[in-house]
């Protein structure tokens, strides 16, 4: 049964926020190192400890490891997998938005893996298995892995169609207030690329000629990266075709690493407004490093959108964790260059800082 969304003012609100640049407090909250989402009660407890640290936007995995954390028909269908088995017999999703919406807070979907079918897993998990044309191929003949992760071919049509098929699920059944891709949607290492269906678009519009056996040259980077630029259009048209009021925000690495190493052109996005909101990860171990990253990916917003751009920062990432002194200084340094949003990653790192989040936070100009 399709799902209304609780109300469209809400829905209003949100947006002209975010888009006016004006202040929005975010979280990503995961499956992976953390059990909030493993019952009703532990979603109970996010939504209440966001809500006492002004933690208004809550970016919640829905795909990971080639499974959706919502029952899917779409999943089921394909691939005779409906949800992720960790979360049978509940439908997690529908569960937070309620309770985040009874609580004045906001939900995004986020396709954390996007076009990434497994994490190591040297065949690329079930998605490959029962779909072998789906394989991102590298220069080798090999399929394409980094930092532990399998990766589909995002330049093959069913492929795409794939995960836009999802990502309509969610928009369709789920009165989310916004979906999400990140460093893997849409991406893919440039390493990919070397696959028949690929290599055949190529040389189709080169006179018959291969493309460079070196992945990072610079023609054959862009040949790619303008393919992925289509398909983040196509998804913020199918998202707002079906509901304008939802939010569309990507999450990529910062650039222009992204587009060299992951292919994401995301200064494009931004100026093309095939995005609302752009949270480049901006996870840095120092202030020096984090000023300077976060200038530099200022400069290559367009002008009169920078406030389109929130910085992710770095809050836990397994036993790391930012002083108080070093968290304080990376706000203060959003605050001093007018942006007054963040998202922080990931959400088990709020309880490591409670007196920041529960004193400070808030205060910060």
């Amino acid at each position: 049964m399709k799902r209304i969304p609780h109300t469209v003012g809400i829905l209003l609100f949100t947006l002209g926020q975010l888009a006016l640049g004006q202040s929005q407090k975010g979280i990503w909250l995961t499956d992976v190192a953390s059990k909030a989402l493993d019952s009703k009660a532990g979603i109970e407890e996010v939504v209440q400890r966001c809500k006492s640290y002004g933690i208004d936007q809550i970016y919640v995995v829905v795909w990971n490891r080639g499974y959706t954390l919502y029952p899917s028909a779409h999943m089921e269908k394909t691939f005779g997998r409906k949800v992720a088995p960790r979360f049978a017999n509940r439908d997690m999703l529908q569960e937070l938005i309620e309770i985040a919406h009874a609580n004045g807070l906001q939900v995004h979907a986020w396709f954390e893996f996007g076009f990434s079918s497994s994490y190591q897993e040297s065949d690329g998990g079930h998605i490959l298995q029962s779909k072998p044309a789906w394989r991102a191929i590298d220069n080798e003949g090999k399929l394409v892995s980094k930092n532990g992760f399998q990766w589909m071919n995002a330049f093959h049509p069913e492929v795409q169609g794939f995960l836009l098929a999802l990502i309509t699920e969610v928009v369709e059944n789920y009165a989310v207030d916004g979906i999400q891709g990140d460093d893997r949607l849409p991406a893919n290492p440039s390493t990919a690329g070397y696959d028949k269906f690929t290599l055949a678009q190529y040389k189709a519009e080169h006179d018959d000629a291969m493309p460079p056996m070196d992945y990072k040259d610079p023609e054959w980077v862009d040949w790619r990266a303008k393919r992925l630029n289509l398909f983040a259009q196509k998804v913020y048209k199918t998202v707002k075709s079906i509901n304008p009021d939802i939010v569309v925000s990507m999450a990529p690495s910062i650039f222009p690493w992204s587009k060299e190493e992951y292919l994401q052109d995301w200064p494009t996005w931004v100026k093309n407004r095939w995005v609302d909101v752009i949270i480049p990860q901006v996870y840095r171990y120092d202030i020096k490093a984090y000023t300077q990253t976060l200038d530099s990916n200022l400069d290559f917003m367009p002008q009169g959108k920078r406030t389109a751009l929130v910085p992710g920062v770095l809050l836990k990432v397994n036993d790391y964790s930012p002083s108080k002194r070093f968290l304080k200084q990376m706000v203060k340094a959003n605050r001093k260059r007018g942006l007054t949003s963040e998202v922080f990653f990931f959400y088990e790192g709020l309880q490591e800082h409670d007196r920041f989040f529960g004193k400070l936070y808030s205060k910060i100009k």
